[in-house]
C-alpha cells in the first residue's frame, strides 16, 4: 500500500508539471523544480519497492527454514510441501546450515553454550572423535558462544590446544580469573581441530586438595559416597566441582556485564557427555544455579558391564535388578552418579534407539530426544576419485598379502575381495564371534560353488603382543628382494634391447635375458618356498592360547590352508603408516577393502560402518547397533545401498549366523562392476550422516533445555509448529541420482524433477539382481 500511495503521488506531481508546462504559466525554474521532484519520487518508488522486496525475501526465506523441517503431521495437511526423495542430500529434512552465522544470533540473544566431557582434547575413545568430529558445525552455529570444557592432559594437550588469554571485558575471563584467586590451575585457549572452538581445561591436581570437601558435599546432599581407592572417579568428581564452580562464577560474571551494557538477561546452556562430566552437572542443580542442562549418555555404565560378561542382555532388560547388579561389579557409586545426572537434567539425550530402550530399563528414564552421531563427511568426501581411491589403497593391501601369503599365493588377487572388523577387543561384543563362525560356512560354500573366488579377511583389535611375527616380517622381505631383482633384470634387459635396436637389428630373446639373469630370479623364488601355512597372525599374541580370536580360528580350522578360499589374518594393534607390514593408515586401508562386517552385539552407535559409508564401502551391521537402528529407520532398502543388517535381536544365534553368512556369501557373488555401482551407491549415503544434518538435534535439545530454564526464551521455529515431531523423511526404495551435489552417478538429471530418480531405477538395481 506504501508503494502504490507514493506512485499515485508521484502521478499527481507528473500530471501537474504536464498541465502547467502546457498552459505556459512555469517558468525554466519551475520546470526544474517538478523534474526534481518527479525523479525523487521516482527514487523514493524504487526504494520502497526495494525495501518491500528485501522484506518479502527475508519471510520467504525464513519460511523455507521452517517448512524444510518436516513433521509428522505434515502430510495431512493440504499446504505440505512435496517432499524430495533426494534424500542423500536430505533437503527433505533438517539442515544445521541454515543456522551458520558463527554465533551472530546467539550473541544478540546473550545466549551462551558450553560442552563439558572428558575427552576434549583428551582422546580415549570413541567420545573423542564425536565432540571432535561436531566442533566444526557447532563453532559454525555459536562462534565465541561456545566454550568446550574438559581436563587438561599434559600428553595430549600440548599437541591438541593452542594456548591463549580470553580478550579484556568477556565474562569468561573474569570467571577464569576468579577460579585461580582461588588456587585452581586452569588453561584457556583453541582446540587445533576443524572450527578452532574456544577451549577452557581444568587442571585436576591443583584442587585435589579439596577432594574431601567436593566428596562431603557430595554425601550430603545426594547420599552418595565415593571409595577412596577408586581414582578415575576421584579425578571425575574434582572436575566435576571445579566446573561447576567455574560456571556458577561466568554466570554472575555474565549477569553484571549484561546490566553494565543494556543487554538482555544471560541465558546459559551446558551440555554434560558421559557420567564423568555429569559429575559438574549434579552439583549446579543441587546448588540450584540457573543454568539450562543436557545429558548424553553414549552408552551405559551397567550396560556395559553387563555386555562384558556374556549376559543375554536385551532378551533380560526388564529383569535386572539394576542396583544390585551394580554392586556386584563395584560400580554402584559410578552408577548413582549417572543415574542422578539422568535425572537432573532438564533434557536427557541418548545416541541412538537401541541405547535409549537401554537407559530407559537400566537408568529410568526415557530420552527426550536421541542425538545420532554424525561425521565431518568433509574430510572423507572424495568426490568422483573415491573410486580411484579404492583402487589404490587396495594395491597396497595386495602387496601385504603377496608377502604374508607368499609361497600359497594360489589365488588370483583380481578375483580375492577383503572383507575386515575393527574395533575395540570386545570379543563378543563387537560380534567377532559370530563373524569367524559365518566366514567358515562362506569357506565352505565357496569351495562348492565359486573356487575361483578368495576372501581375505582382517581382523583389527589391539591386543598384547610380544611383537611381530617373523614369519611375517620374513614373508615382506622376501617379496621385496623379489621385486627388486626384478626392476634390476628389466632395466638390464631394456638396455640390451636399446642398445640391439641401435645397431639396426632386431633383438632375439637369448639376446635380452642373460644366464646370470635367470639364476638371480631362480634363487629369489626359491627363497619363497616355505613348507609351513601362512600364519593367521601378524604378531606373536600374549597368552595365544587363550586368546578368543585365535581359539574361535582354531576350531572353525581356518588355517590359511591352500584349499581354504577363506584366508585369516589377525592383525592385533590399530594400523598406522609406520606400520612396517600395511605402511598405511586405518583410513586408506578401508578405502582399498570391499567389506566391512561388524556384527555386534552391543554398539551404542558404531562409527566403524559410518565410516565405511562416507568412504564408499558397503557394511555389514546389526539391529542391535545405533547406526543400524538408524539405518533401518531412514532408508527403505538398506540392502540396495550396500547396508546389510543383521538380525540379532528378534532371531537366535544360529540363525543370525546363517544370515550374516548369506550376506557375505551375496557379496561374494557380485562382479566387479556390480561392486562399483554398489559402492556409488553407499557413497551417496554421506550426506545423511553429515553433523550439518544430525548436528540439528543437538540444537533442538539445547533449545528444549533453555526453554524448561528460561520460559520467556521463544526459539523462532516455534513461530511455524513444534519441534518435538521432527523426523527425517523416510525416503523410496528406487535410489537417487544426486548429479548436483556428488559426481558419481554416470547420468545427468535436473534437481527436483520428478524423474530424477528414474535413471538409477531401471540401470543400477538391474544390474544389482534387486527387485
Amino acid at each position: 500500500m506504501m508503494q502504490r500511495a507514493g506512485l499515485a503521488a508521484c502521478d499527481a506531481d507528473d500530471q501537474d508539471s504536464s498541465m502547467n508546462m502546457s498552459m505556459g504559466t512555469g517558468t525554466d525554474t519551475e520546470a526544474i523544480r517538478r523534474r526534481v521532484r518527479s525523479a525523487a519520487c521516482n527514487l523514493r518508488s524504487e526504494q520502497i519497492s526495494f525495501e518491500l522486496n528485501s522484506a518479502e525475501q527475508h519471510i520467504n526465506s525464513m519460511m523455507r527454514r521452517q517448512m524444510s523441517y518436516r513433521f509428522e503431521d505434515q502430510d495431512a495437511s493440504p499446504y505440505g510441501l512435496r517432499m524430495n526423495r533426494r534424500f542423500s542430500r536430505v533437503e527433505s529434512g533438517v539442515d544445521l546450515k541454515d543456522y551458520f552465522d558463527r554465533g551472530d544470533i546467539a550473541s544478540r540473544e546473550n545466549r551462551w553454550n558450553f560442552e563439558v566431557a572428558w575427552e576434549v582434547a583428551n582422546k580415549v575413545g570413541g567420545i573423542y572423535t564425536v565432540i571432535r568430529s561436531k566442533a566444526y558445525v557447532s563453532t559454525e552455529e555459536m562462534g565465541e558462544q561456545l566454550c568446550m570444557m574438559g581436563p587438561y592432559k599434559e600428553v595430549c594437550a600440548r599437541t591438541e590446544m593452542e594456548e591463549m588469554e580470553f580478550p579484556r571485558g568477556n565474562p569468561l575471563l573474569d570467571a577464569v580469573n576468579s577460579l585461580r584467586s582461588r588456587g585452581y590451575k586452569i588453561h584457556t585457549g583453541r582446540w587445533l581441530v576443524d572450527g578452532n572452538p574456544q577451549l577452557i581445561l581444568f587442571d585436576i591436581g591443583s584442587a585435589a586438595w579439596k577432594l574431601d570437601q567436593f566428596k562431603s558435599e557430595m554425601w550430603e546432599k545426594c547420599h552418595i559416597g565415593i571409595p577412596h581407592l577408586d581414582i578415575e572417579t576421584n579425578d571425575a568428581i574434582i572436575l566435576g566441582f571445579m566446573i561447576a564452580e567455574f560456571l556458577e562464577e561466568f554466570r554472575n560474571f555474565a549477569v553484571t556485564y549484561s546490566q553494565n551494557h543494556d543487554l538482555n538477561p544471560p541465558r546459559v546452556v551446558a551440555h554434560f557427555h558421559e557420567w564423568q562430566a555429569g559429575v559438574a552437572l549434579i552439583v549446579l542443580r543441587t546448588r540450584q544455579v540457573e543454568i539450562a542442562t543436557v545429558f548424553t549418555t553414549h552408552a551405559t555404565l551397567l550396560g556395559r558391564y553387563l555386555c562384558a560378561g556374556n549376559t543375554d542382555f536385551y532378551n533380560n532388560m526388564d529383569k535386572f535388578a539394576v542396583d544390585e547388579e551394580a554392586g556386584k561389579r563395584q560400580i554402584y557409586h559410578r552408577y548413582c552418579l549417572e543415574r542422578g545426572a539422568t535425572h537432573l537434567a532438564h533434557v536427557f539425550t541418548t545416541v541412538s534407539e537401541i541405547t535409549g530402550y537401554e537407559a530407559e530399563h537400566l537408568l529410568k528414564r526415557k530420552p527426550d530426544i536421541i542425538t545420532p552421531n554424525g561425521l565431518n563427511v568433509k574430510k572423507f568426501s572424495a568426490i568422483h576419485e573415491f573410486q580411484n581411491m579404492h583402487a589404490v589403497a587396495k594395491e597396497k593391501i595386495n602387496e601385504f598379502v603377496r608377502g604374508h601369503f607368499y609361497g600359497h599365493m594360489d589365488f588370483d588377487l583380481d578375483k580375492t575381495l577383503y572383507f575386515f572388523i575393527a574395533g575395540r577387543y570386545e570379543f563378543g561384543n563387537k560380534g567377532a564371534d559370530i563373524f569367524i563362525e559365518a566366514l567358515a560356512r562362506v569357506n565352505a560354500m565357496l569351495k562348492h560353488e565359486r573356487p575361483d573366488t578368495t576372501v581375505v579377511a582382517f581382523l583389527i583389535f589391539p591386543t598384547k603382543t610380544n611383537n611381530f611375527n617373523v614369519d611375517s616380517l620374513r614373508g615382506h622381505a622376501v617379496i621385496k628382494q623379489l621385486r627388486d631383482t626384478i626392476n634390476n633384470v628389466q632395466q638390464a634387459v631394456g638396455k640390451r634391447m636399446f642398445d640391439t635396436c641401435v645397431k639396426g637389428r632386431l633383438p632375439e630373446v637369448g639376446d635380452l635375458l642373460e644366464k646370470d639373469d635367470m639364476v638371480k630370479i631362480k634363487r629369489c623364488m626359491y627363497a619363497m618356498q616355505r613348507e609351513s601355512m601362512p600364519p593367521v597372525t601378524t604378531h606373536n599374541v600374549a597368552d595365544d592360547w587363550n586368546d578368543p580370536v585365535l581359539a574361535s580360528i582354531r576350531r572353525c580350522h581356518l588355517f590359511n590352508s591352500v584349499n581354504d578360499r577363506v584366508k585369516m589374518v589377525f592383525h592385533p594393534e590399530f594400523l598406522n603408516s609406520s606400520n612396517p607390514l600395511f605402511g598405511i593408515d586405518y583410513e586408506e586401508f578401508v578405502r582399498g577393502c570391499h567389506l566391512g562386517v561388524f556384527p555386534s552385539y552391543y554398539e551404542p552407535w558404531g562409527y566403524t560402518p559410518a565410516e565405511c559409508t562416507v568412504m564408499g564401502i558397503p557394511s555389514v551391521t546389526t539391529n542391535l547397533s545405533g547406526f543400524g537402528c538408524f539405518m533401518q529407520e531412514h532408508i527403505s532398502d538398506p540392502k540396495s545401498y550396500g547396508i546389510y543388517i543383521v538380525d540379532r535381536r528378534y532371531i537366535g544365534l544360529e540363525d543370525s549366523i546363517q544370515q550374516l553368512s548369506s550376506f557375505m556369501m551375496d557379496f561374494s557373488r557380485l562382479n566387479r562392476r556390480q561392486r562399483i555401482i554398489q559402492r556409488n551407491r553407499t557413497e551417496r549415503l554421506s550426506d545423511l550422516l553429515d553433523w550439518r544434518t544430525l548436528g540439528i538435534y543437538y540444537r533442538q535439545a539445547r533449545v528444549k533445555a533453555l526453554q524448561a530454564v528460561y520460559p520467556d526464551y521463544v526459539d523462532e521455529l516455534s513461530l511455524y509448529g513444534s519441534r518435538s515431531n521432527l523426523v527425517f523423511s523416510r525416503p523410496h526404495s528406487e535410489p537417487p541420482s544426486p548429479t548436483s551435489s556428488r559426481h558419481t552417478t554416470p547420468a545427468p538429471s535436473v534437481h527436483g524433477s520428478e524423474d530424477e530418480d528414474s535413471v538409477d531405477e531401471e540401470t543400477e538395481l538391474k544390474e544389482l539382481g534387486i527387485k
